[in-house]
């Protein structure tokens, strides 16, 4: 008798613990910010001490996740992280990552996005930071900025999103908009081929048609994979 009425309350705290797992797994995979990060250097990643370096960075206040990147051709070395909050990637941009790399001493570009306006319109196109699923490992990632000034609730992501997921090649999009109200977004394409079809043929054209300059990059992807993985990135789940 005993026995039997122990099951039922063993079975709540499972649920309730699955509950509490769940809770925070999803909170852990909702970003409020989006750092970017490249230094200015040409170092093959296989030289990239990682390991000694992974420790350290996730270690940082409000620290979710990053994917490591390798330039395309240049071999810079750079990163797209999430944190929990935009205070936490500021602390991030302004703080730590300057510190890093002036013992390096090189220069560095970095930005910083705001997660939570572009959460809608990247989950309509499978963005990997917001929980969408990938359908095979990424071959190459692409960055993208264009010089406006437009809030994000008048980028006409609605219209958008259909041609961009007709791109060759196009495994996921996060959209980016960063704290002054740039546009921009992050890429992974299946193969460096298409990735470079989209950064240096298609993309160039969509910011003529804004009269705007812009800002891409385009970053191997099969490089990054283990040091990724250790990281939390959602592309290498």
């Amino acid at each position: 008798m005993n026995r039997k009425n122990k099951i039922p309350k063993f079975i709540f705290y499972m649920i309730a613990l699955w509950t509490i797992f769940s809770t925070a797994h999803a909170e852990e995979i909702m970003p409020k910010a989006f750092v970017y990060t490249e230094v200015q250097n040409s170092v093959p990643f296989d030289q990239i001490p990682w390991k000694s370096r992974n420790p350290i960075i996730s270690s940082q206040p409000g620290f979710i996740s990053k994917t490591w990147l390798s330039g395309s051709g240049n071999n810079s070395v750079g990163g797209i992280y999430s944190f929990d909050s935009i205070e936490n990637a500021k602390k991030y941009v302004t703080k730590f990552f300057p510190n890093a790399v002036k013992k390096q001493g090189v220069a560095h570009t970095s930005r910083i996005f705001d997660a939570v306006i572009v959460e809608k319109a990247s989950r309509d196109i499978g963005s990997a930071h917001f929980g969408g699923k990938i359908s095979t490992k990424p071959g190459a990632f692409v960055y993208t900025e264009i010089q406006v000034n437009l809030p994000f609730k008048n980028v006409p992501w609605q219209q958008r999103n259909p041609i961009i997921k007709k791109i060759p090649g196009l495994l996921s999009k996060t959209w980016l908009s960063g704290v002054n109200n740039t546009v921009g977004g992050f890429y992974a394409f299946d193969t460096l081929e298409n990735a470079k079809q989209f950064a240096i043929e298609v993309f160039p054209k969509t910011a003529a048609k804004m009269n705007a300059a812009l800002y891409t990059r385009i970053f191997d992807a099969r490089l990054v994979e283990h040091a990724s993985r250790g990281m939390d990135s959602p592309f290498f789940q």
